[in-house]
């Protein structure tokens, strides 16, 4: 179920403004390509699970609006995040990160 996104208007491949990044990242869990889940809370706790084993880390958005995430002890990454539409609807979000290039699609479940 997607949630804390009424009235956004979204295109596909179009980055997120940094001030709707919380909203998209807390608006429902996320399944990736490879199977693998992740939820983000209003909190700042982000919850990662690849083939059954669990992980805990934090995000935030930083002043000049990249999304970040930390897992320990001492993993960092930024991303830019980008919206995925289908049919006009908001479907999940691609994170980019901005060291590789690497894209990440992320489906709200």
């Amino acid at each position: 179920m997607v949630r804390n996104l009424e009235g956004v208007t979204a295109e596909d491949g179009v980055r997120v403004p940094a001030e709707q990044i919380p909203a998209a990242v807390t608006a429902g869990d996320f399944v990736y390509d490879d199977g693998a889940t992740q939820s983000f809370d209003a909190d700042g706790t982000t919850r990662y699970v690849e083939r059954g084993r669990p992980t805990e880390g934090t995000w935030a958005v930083e002043e000049d609006g990249r999304f970040s995430s930390f897992w320990p002890p001492s993993y960092q990454a930024f991303y830019d995040v980008r919206w995925m539409t289908e049919d006009r609807k908001i479907v999940g979000l691609r994170f980019v990160d901005l060291r590789s290039g690497a894209s990440f699609d992320g489906r709200y479940q």
